[in-house]
């Protein structure tokens, strides 16, 4: 062999073990960047409503459905009379920051709203009691936050109607007075009526706050929230991924 043609052979080997080293180091560097976050918390339709903390329904109520463009979802029914048909999430610790994704569709049988979302706390009396709601009726869907003197605060309102799927994703801060939200909707990061994409009040008030979704407020119509199961994560990736 000649010296140039093992000088070649070198070269090409030196070339060849660069390129599988830069190669390696973008592989890991993508995978690395494609990380979404943690998942927190998220029921399992798989498992059944005893995913949930706690299932507040008429018998038969709650359960798992499938839908022809989500699959496995959960259908939360609340018959006319009847005062809710509610899934209870994990409790919450004051301070902590946290996104929440999901999609849901209603389907309500007269004029009157229901809570599909609610940030709740306990005691209900004396408190906010609802710090952050989400409600829906015929032909308009509203996210408002509620202060320490249980007064409501429309922070978001846009049109739907029955049977058409949303998806919602809410950063929450937990906060008396300091706590924080910010709100996509459809995908689309909203401004609220304040003008801006971030509210600062009450996210969190009493002893104990916790997560519910499904149909709330007696009325004298049938009203009806499918939803996929909701995911609670450290980054807005994580949590709507699913969604």
């Amino acid at each position: 062999m000649s010296p140039l043609s093992h000088r070649r052979r070198t070269t090409v080997g030196v070339v060849a073990l660069t390129t599988l080293a830069i190669s390696c180091g973008a592989v890991t560097a993508s995978s690395s960047a494609a990380v979404p976050g943690k998942v927190l918390w998220t029921p399992s339709t798989g498992k059944g409503p005893s995913s949930f903390n706690a299932v507040q329904c008429a018998a038969g109520g709650f359960g798992v459905v499938k839908d022809s463009a989500k699959g496995s979802v959960w259908r939360a029914f609340q018959a006319a009379g009847e005062e809710r048909c509610e899934t209870v999430g994990p409790d919450l610790k004051q301070g902590d920051t946290f996104y929440l994704g999901w999609s849901s569709k209603v389907d309500i049988k007269d004029a009157n709203s229901r809570y599909v979302f609610q940030l709740k706390c306990s005691p209900s009396t004396d408190t906010a009691n609802h710090p952050i709601e989400i409600d829906a009726t015929t032909g308009r869907i509203r996210l408002q936050e509620w202060d320490t003197e249980h007064v409501a605060h429309t922070l978001w309102t846009a049109p739907t109607a029955n049977n058409t799927w949303h998806s919602y994703a809410l950063k929450i801060r937990l906060g008396r007075t300091d706590g924080t939200i910010d709100f996509w909707f459809d995908g689309v990061k909203q401004t609220f009526t304040t003008g801006s994409g971030t509210f600062k009040g009450t996210t969190w008030d009493g002893d104990r706050n916790y997560l519910k979704w499904g149909s709330y407020h007696p009325s004298t119509g049938d009203a009806t929230n499918t939803f996929t199961s909701p995911v609670m994560a450290t980054t807005l990736e994580a949590a709507t991924a699913g969604s």
